[in-house]
């Protein structure tokens, strides 16, 4: 998916605004069960070998990578060894070194995508309660994430250092990279479900699996309607839909229902066909504009790790960035600016 729109680029201090944009940001978070879903990858404390740094401190520190959008740990273990502020926003103590790369690797490493799969799903919760998500709308599409490799000169199909990823046609050039499937809610705009597939993995495969992921979860507010675009329009895909009590909205191309008066989007992006499957439709731009801020903001396209379980794990941290900046907004009665983290960044900071 192309992104939206371009943007100047912006340094790591004019990002993270100074810090005090992040200090009231963390403040939405509830540590306590942050630390309680993390400790569990780490199992009970023993009394014999080095105790392992603070959890919820690491956890902060990946976290600042995507608000302030640093590319590599290195720059961000740099920024920490000159900026106390930032080894105090981290909870790094005045006589512990700065997390190194290798340590913050090695959490990431750990904790894994279930872990974060769970505080995923817990912010969608608070912000469920706090009556930000509607559901009843849910718009689907894919994202494509270059893969941290080259590819293999003796397997062109497959990456040389990231045997997982795959190719996959990107703005007329064939790229090596995973694919994020991405369900969205269109009122809010906040992503409900992700999957996330090498790159030659089609759409309409992954559609199933994700439906369920979303669907499922949602079983106090039922789904009604499921928007998408031509690329996932098969009869697989909406008999699942179907199956799962929801309205498929997805329009047909020339080549289905010829004679029948569906919906269908020509070679401008007209929509075509009864009334009100063209008005569902328009929502599906929710999912694209979630998609570019997931990539210009909370750094989805900065894919620095290898292998598709790492991959999983990087995407759940950017949505988790997006879930906060959201909870942050509400909980500083800003509800018209979920969507905006600049906007956010320049009420409680000073960007």
């Amino acid at each position: 998916m192309d992104e939206l729109q371009t943007h100047r680029p912006v340094s790591v201090k004019e990002a993270l605004g100074e810090y005090e944009a992040l200090w009231h940001m963390f403040e939405a978070l509830d540590l306590r069960f942050v630390e309680k879903v993390l400790s569990r990858s780490y199992g009970r404390k023993r009394k014999v070998g080095r105790p392992h740094r603070s959890l919820v401190g690491m956890f902060k520190a990946e976290l600042v990578k995507r608000f302030g959008r640093v590319e590599y740990y290195e720059e961000l273990y740099r920024l920490m060894s000159v900026d106390r502020e930032v080894r105090e926003l981290c909870d790094v103590k005045e006589w512990e070194k700065p997390y190194h790369p290798s340590i913050l690797s090695r959490f990431r490493r750990r904790i894994g995508p279930e872990c974060l799969q769970r505080l995923v799903d817990h912010a969608l919760e608070q912000l469920d309660r706090m009556g930000m998500l509607s559901g009843k709308t849910v718009a689907l599409d894919a994202a494509f994430i270059k893969a941290y490799s080259r590819r293999d000169p003796h397997d062109s199909s497959r990456g040389l250092s990231d045997i997982e990823a795959r190719l996959r046609k990107q703005g007329g050039n064939v790229t090596l990279g995973y694919g994020v499937h991405l369900a969205v809610d269109t009122g809010s705009e906040m992503p409900l479900g992700v999957v996330v597939e090498p790159a030659n993995m089609n759409e309409k495969k992954a559609a199933p699996t994700l439906l369920k992921k979303t669907i499922k979860r949602r079983r106090k507010r039922r789904v009604r309607h499921v928007v998408a675009d031509t690329q996932y329009s098969s009869q697989a895909v909406r008999d699942e839909v179907k199956r799962l009590r929801a309205k498929p909205v997805i329009p047909y191309p020339r080549n289905q229902a010829k004679g029948k008066r569906v919906l269908r989007v020509d070679r401008k992006f007209r929509s075509h066909g009864p009334a009100k499957l063209k008005r569902l439709y328009r929502r599906r731009s929710a999912v694209e504009r979630a998609i570019s801020r997931l990539k210009h903001y909370f750094g989805l396209k900065h894919l620095r790790t290898r292998g598709l379980r790492n991959a999983v794990t990087h995407t759940l941290l950017c949505i988790l960035a997006m879930l906060i900046t959201a909870l942050s907004s509400v909980l500083h009665g800003h509800t018209d600016l979920i969507r905006s983290p600049v906007a956010l960044m320049k009420l409680t900071g000073k960007l």
